[in-house]
């Protein structure tokens, strides 16, 4: 089954998101902060997609991709920064790096699940097929 970590620090927004993934057949975990986010990677992966809000306390979604890329560098994570205020450094920034991607808010379910269909599609091509 496929595995989403689900990282936002507004509570609603985090339960809305796994509950959707969750119907959709995907096991959907929630970190409410950064530092959460990567003591659950540690201790509860392997993930393949990471979700994260980009404006949040303690560690932003870019710091927390940042630890992602260094600490898990051989493991194929697709990461989805979201944002309300999506400014041309940091859409530069993104557009830079393989397998991370933003999404603008308001955050659309619909549009989620196609890119993680997308993601896991390209996944299992990188491994000749292999299922996800």
């Amino acid at each position: 089954m496929p595995r989403v970590l689900v990282v936002d620090d507004e509570p609603h927004v985090t339960r809305l998101v796994q509950q959707r993934l969750r119907a959709e057949g995907y096991e959907a975990v929630t970190a409410s902060h950064g530092m959460e986010a990567l003591e659950k990677l540690a201790t509860e992966g392997p993930f393949q997609v990471v979700v994260t809000d980009y404006n949040m306390p303690r560690m932003d979604g870019r710091q927390l991709c940042e630890s992602i890329r260094e600490r898990y560098a051989g493991e194929d994570i697709c990461i989805f920064l979201v944002t309300a205020r999506l400014e041309e450094p940091l859409r530069e920034w993104a557009e830079g790096l393989p397998r991370v991607e933003y999404i603008e808010k308001p955050l659309s379910l619909q549009d989620l699940l196609l890119r993680l269909e997308k993601c896991f599609d390209e996944a299992s091509e990188c491994r000749g097929g292999d299922d996800a």
